[in-house]
């Protein structure tokens, strides 16, 4: 029987072995890094300035964005609105980052308008500018004469050239001698005066093209140029003779009906050695005359205050159109003109009476 047992039992164990299942052994843990350390202890705070205890070293942060895949850690990157402070004896800590609100954008102030007064210049003579024309002469088809009204304080003399430019010193140089001369008239002193040039000594300008009559030319060279030129004595043997002068550039434009019409550009006054360039103000005192409008009437006010007489002018729109009071509170608060709302460079401040002559 002890036999048969022990056959028995060899017989079971084969059969056990025969329909055992052996599973495969788990596959190995891969660590990429260290099991981060422990943490910190908490800081000690000790209040004994004597004796101040420093808390020992830190142990080493782990990267960040490291993992370990065995214990499953992981170390995120801090957002970007948080900002690592400063390891101290506290340890590692994360602190918001505080921006400032924005500041209200303020305006900036308005610019200083620089306020002067005008330089009054005595003008010995004067040319009309709306007034020059050039009329046919009778005599001679084809050609052309010169005619304005001027002022004069002083004897003197025009002198009538086409096609002529500025040089230095304010001296006329023609650019076409050989064809169109200077001409030069002698006048008396007197107000309101008309010249006429004398029949026969006229031009022809149909030589030219329209395009060249109708705009200046290169280096500022006008179609139309008059010199009115007075010449002051002395008062003394040892003061020397002084030439005042003014000089009228324009161009020429044809009409429907075949005559030119003549339009001033530019006049220039040459006075003791300085030039000076004419420029008109609009709402003056003669150009109110001309449309109706005397210094008694409703043009000659002030557009802010209406009481006081406007005597500042804007620069450089030119409009004449301001008490000086007036000028002195707008160059505070503004920099428009109160006429077309452009922007004002600066006021000049010219007093006119109407005892005063004409400069």
């Amino acid at each position: 029987m002890g036999i048969s047992f022990s056959n028995n039992n060899r017989r079971r164990d084969n059969n056990n072995r025969r329909h055992l299942h052996h599973y495969p052994p788990p596959p190995p843990y891969y660590y990429l890094d260290p099991p981060p350390p422990p943490p910190p202890f908490p800081p000690h705070y000790d209040y004994n300035y004597s004796n101040y205890h420093l808390s020992p070293p830190l142990p080493p942060q782990p990267q960040i964005n490291s993992c370990s895949y065995g214990h499953y850690h992981y170390h995120p990157q801090p957002p970007q609105y948080f900002t690592t402070a400063q390891p101290n004896w506290w340890g590692p800590m994360m602190r918001p980052a505080y921006y400032c609100p924005p500041q209200p954008q303020t305006q900036p102030p308005k610019p200083y308008l620089e306020q002067q007064n005008a330089k009054k210049v005595r003008n010995d003579v004067n040319v009309h500018r709306d007034t020059v024309r050039l009329e046919v002469d009778d005599l001679v088809p084809g050609h052309h004469l010169v005619s304005f009204v001027f002022d004069a304080l002083f004897d003197g003399s025009f002198t009538i050239t086409f096609f002529a430019k500025e040089e230095p010193n304010c001296t006329i140089i023609p650019q076409f001698p050989e064809v169109y001369s200077p001409t030069r008239f002698h006048f008396q002193k007197g107000p309101g005066q008309k010249f006429l040039q004398p029949s026969g000594t006229g031009t022809d300008l149909s030589f030219f093209v329209l395009d060249d009559l109708s705009k200046p030319l290169e280096e500022d060279v006008y179609p139309l140029v008059i010199s009115a030129e007075t010449i002051i004595s002395p008062n003394s043997i040892s003061e020397q003779s002084s030439v005042h002068k003014q000089v009228t550039q324009a161009v020429l434009e044809k009409d429907n009906d075949g005559s030119f019409k003549v339009k001033v550009v530019k006049q220039i006054l040459w006075i003791e050695g300085v030039r000076y360039e004419l420029r008109e103000l609009y709402g003056s005192t003669t150009q109110g005359a001309a449309s109706g409008l005397d210094e008694s009437g409703s043009g000659t006010e002030c557009v802010i205050c209406m009481t006081e007489a406007k005597d500042t002018a804007v620069l450089p729109c030119r409009h004449l159109c301001m008490c000086s009071d007036c000028a002195k509170e707008l160059r505070l608060q503004s920099n428009k003109c109160p006429i077309c709302r452009q922007p004002i460079e600066e006021l000049l401040e010219i007093k006119m009476n109407s005892s005063d002559e004409q400069h």
